[in-house]
């Protein structure tokens, strides 16, 4: 794996499906705020969305790293693929039936789908080069995913919101007939994006059949359940702190439209304030970009304290203000959390051997922090205020100060 020209197809491939996934996933954000409109949801209702999605991760993360220790990465990639699809071509008949918990089934296996790419390819750019720049090669994956997280919720906001919105006082006079139309009209509206979603999965996958992947071996013994990983504390942590970290992430640009449009700002759409998730997005790209430099140079563990630190100063700044500067504030948290996922995922996997790939299964595991974190952010906002919700990422990142100061270090030695 020294011979850069072995490693540079392969990683352009992987950075390519954590484009593809990283769009999709994020038109998600644009999804809560459509169906809370087009099924009649509440907040707490409309965050499920994200509980089918990443739930699907938590289930299905160990069995998932089970099938690719027996059929390879490749394999994993071309099934997770596959998988998508199915669950993208779902919301055509959930759109014609404008059955919400069909939307969620179409949601759970998109992600399983997804997980498959995602158990194979962070592992796989972690392996696949020098074990010391793992944090830096990551960070840069990372980057390109950024690129189609920034692009999904530009791209999701002109299929599914509107520059004009039909005002709810208008909506509150329609008749029975009228509001079943205009519903209905609404519902329809995902079924572009997602089947075109749908075909792009399926070239890709066949494309990938005929691409050529190195095989990675990490080395053979040792126990592949979850317990045989469970004895490392800095990977139990990890986990954890993986589940704040995009928590937290999930339930801010899940929440973030809902909370522009209670800032009481005239004139601001439900369209254009999506505006503020795709810049939330590009600022978690150009901190990718910018850590992919830096994680060479900087302790990584410092830097996740650094990060984790600004993104409360950043939340308390946002809740305590008002209007575009509250809003801005909000969005420049993007910035801060940008490398939090490379840097958790590269420290809670230390010293792990051939335990890697279970080990990394676990973290995957801990995505299910974005199946919990949204609804009980809803919760919140239904019972007291959107505002007040954003009191729970906080709480997350104040752990994530707490693992890169001693949550990290590497006290169980590994055990052959």
């Amino acid at each position: 794996m020294n011979n850069m020209k072995g490693v540079i197809v392969p990683l352009l491939v992987v950075m390519s499906l954590m484009f593809i996934w990283n769009l999709s996933r994020n038109i998600n954000d644009i999804l809560i705020p459509h169906l809370k409109r087009a099924c009649q949801l509440t907040d707490f209702q409309s965050s499920l969305i994200q509980s089918a999605f990443f739930g699907g991760y938590f289930l299905l993360a160990l069995p998932v790293g089970q099938f690719i220790g027996k059929y390879g990465y490749k394999a994993g990639m071309v099934t997770g693929l596959l998988t998508a699809s199915i669950g993208a071509f779902l919301f055509f008949p959930a759109a014609d039936t404008r059955y919400y918990p069909l939307f969620l089934g179409a949601l759970f296996i998109m992600a399983a789908g997804f997980t498959f790419l995602e158990v194979t390819a962070t592992p796989y750019i972690s392996i696949l080069g020098a074990p010391e720049r793992a944090s830096s090669r990551l960070s840069l994956a990372s980057a390109v995913g950024s690129i189609g997280a920034t692009i999904g919720p530009f791209v999701g906001s002109r299929f599914l919101l509107h520059a004009t919105e039909v005002p709810t006082t208008t909506v509150a006079q329609f008749s029975p007939d009228q509001l079943a139309s205009y519903l209905n009209s609404e519902a329809q509206l995902v079924k572009m994006p997602y089947l075109s979603l749908a075909g792009l999965f399926i070239v890709i996958g066949l494309l990938l059949i005929f691409i050529r992947l190195p095989k990675i071996e990490e080395g053979t013994g040792g126990g592949t359940s979850i317990r045989s990983v469970l004895r490392f504390r800095h990977t139990v942590l990890g986990a954890l702190g993986v589940f704040c970290y995009l928590g937290a992430e999930v339930g801010i640009v899940s929440f973030l439209i809902r909370y522009a449009k209670s800032s009481g700002i005239p004139g601001l759409t439900e369209q254009s304030a999506a505006l503020f998730i795709t810049l939330y997005m590009a600022l978690v790209l150009v901190g990718r970009l910018a850590g992919a430099y830096w994680l060479r140079r900087v302790n990584p563990s410092r830097m996740l304290a650094f990060c984790a630190a600004a993104a409360i100063i950043l939340i308390a700044i946002s809740m305590t203000t008002v209007g575009y500067v509250s809003l801005y504030a909000m969005s420049f948290v993007g910035l801060f959390t940008s490398v939090m996922y490379p840097i958790l995922f590269t420290l809670s996997i230390k010293e792990l051997g051939i335990y890697t790939k279970t080990g990394s299964s676990l973290i995957i595991m801990s995505i299910v922090g974005g199946a919990i974190v949204p609804p009980v952010m809803g919760l919140l906002s239904d019972s007291f205020s959107i505002k007040q919700a954003f009191i729970v990422p906080v709480l997350c990142y104040v752990y994530l100060v707490y693992y890169a100061k001693a949550g990290h270090v590497v006290k169980q030695p590994l055990v052959a």
